[in-house]
């Protein structure tokens, strides 16, 4: 008996069930997501990143950020992401639906930054930590990124109002100050954005107690 023909269907099948749960399904389930407006706050989430903020994402691309960096929070039960207080709930596919790409990570050499923006909401702990990360965390890995920077002479009005307030061994030399360049400002701009201690109907915060 020829069995040929029963294995080609049988292959075929296999194949289109997989296409189907694997690909098909996903996309109708998920594609469709739209951002929810809570009716009791008026508020949408997520929203799209705006302006500088927007710009900013690509420079956390093209430096390669998502290499050390997760934005994933990990539901409790999963791991101890919510207990380490970087995030208030675990991730879920609506937070990313205005990503292109998502920068979920998978590695985290340093820590989650899901909800960097509410954690650390100040300018001034970025663009030193961006500078060299030691002066705000001590003995951490991070390489220093003071190419986003640059040394200026004070000028005869003195200091500038954006420039970086640096301590210790990182104080620049006198006469002298460390200003931000514009992809810094960027760059910060989109790390002050990501929260997520939004409540979503598939996500709900935990109750305080």
């Amino acid at each position: 008996m020829n069995y040929g023909p029963l294995l080609f269907l049988g292959i075929l099948f296999t194949l289109a069930a997989s296409w189907l749960g694997l690909v098909v399904m996903p996309v109708k389930q998920l594609g469709s997501l739209q951002p929810d407006l809570n009716t009791n706050t008026s508020v949408v989430f997520p929203k799209p990143v705006p302006g500088e903020a927007a710009q900013g994402r690509e420079h956390y691309r093209s430096l390669g950020c998502n290499y050390c960096h997760t934005q994933q929070v990990r539901r409790e039960g999963f791991g101890s992401d919510i207990e380490r207080g970087w995030g208030k709930r675990g991730s879920v596919a609506r937070d990313y639906i205005y990503d292109r790409p998502v920068f979920l990570g998978s590695s985290r050499t340093g820590p989650d930054l899901t909800n960097i923006g509410e954690r650390q909401p100040s300018y001034e702990w970025h663009y030193s930590h961006l500078y060299n990360p030691r002066t705000t965390s001590k003995g951490s890995v991070m390489p220093p990124y003071a190419f986003l920077f640059e040394l200026r002479p004070i000028g005869p009005d003195g200091p500038s109002t954006d420039a970086v307030k640096l301590g210790g061994e990182f104080t620049p030399k006198s006469g002298y100050e460390v200003l931000p360049k514009p992809e810094a400002k960027q760059l910060v701009e989109y790390l002050r954005s990501l929260k997520s201690s939004v409540e979503l109907p598939e996500a709900p915060l935990p109750k305080s107690e």
